[in-house]
């Protein structure tokens, strides 16, 4: 197969004490787009005043490309465990011997996040392996059928989530906080194509409520900067003014190991 490079950035807050176990923020496409910009200064803000745990985050961006078939696409939108395998067998390991950082294997104190594909990729990293992940942050996130190759399995993506995964499987030990914009991508198509964000968006909140779900769903109004066709993704200034409460929420009942 083809291999892929990618950049990963390692945030290490000061309060970081060598050789014990570090609470672990896992967020895709790295400093890129959706809200990772900030989140340094946020963690910095939020670990000092006592109300977040002194976590450290990884910034690992995507194989690349976009769309349909990149490498993005493929470990992003696949419903699968496999990229949070990679993380753990070869991200992971790779920080601890180049930082000198241990992570923590208690699920609690581990966290993915991501926004549009990435977000989807946060999700389903939890989702196939709760025991690695309990906590999920996600933007704008294509809960939509973009899947592509194909996987038999999940014929509509990660429109399955809230299609039947969710619904028809046992609760998982997962909290989950999403967000989605009134002008995001898909916004003016019908739930019969399966590419409505909003749609998907809602239907996951649903989903996760009647499960009886640890969730929290954002809808902002008027958000999503319309592109030239009428249609929009994500909302910088959504993404500033809630992530700060959205860590908080999303750590909220975290309780660090005696």
């Amino acid at each position: 197969g083809t291999t892929a490079t990618r950049d990963v950035t390692v945030y290490i807050p000061s309060q970081y004490v060598p050789g014990t176990p570090a609470p672990l923020l896992v967020s895709q496409d790295a400093m890129g787009a959706h809200n990772s910009t900030q989140l340094p200064t946020i963690l910095d803000n939020l670990i000092a005043a006592h109300r977040l745990p002194a976590m450290v985050a990884v910034f690992a961006r995507s194989g690349g490309g976009d769309d349909r078939g990149s490498e993005r696409g493929l470990e992003y939108d696949t419903l699968s465990g496999k990229f949070a395998e990679f993380i753990e067998a070869e991200v992971l390991p790779r920080i601890t011997r180049d930082y000198n950082v241990t992570f923590s294997r208690n699920p609690d104190a581990r966290a993915t996040m991501g926004g549009s594909s990435g977000g989807t990729a946060a999700f389903t990293m939890a989702w196939f392996h709760p025991e690695l992940y309990h906590r999920v942050l996600t933007y704008t996130a294509t809960y939509t059928n973009n899947q592509s190759p194909e996987n038999p399995a999940y014929p509509h993506g990660a429109w399955e989530y809230h299609e039947h995964l969710i619904p028809q499987s046992a609760r998982k030990p997962l909290r989950v906080w999403l967000e989605a914009n009134e002008n995001d991508q898909g916004s003016t198509s019908s739930a019969a194509d399966q590419h409505n964000l909003v749609i998907g968006n809602e239907r996951m909140a649903a989903a996760l409520k009647a499960k009886g779900y640890h969730y929290q769903f954002v809808y902002a109004l008027g958000a999503g900067r319309p592109y030239a066709n009428g249609q929009g993704h994500d909302d910088a200034a959504v993404d500033a003014q809630t992530l700060p409460q959205a860590l908080e929420w999303l750590w909220q009942d975290y309780k660090p190991a005696r």
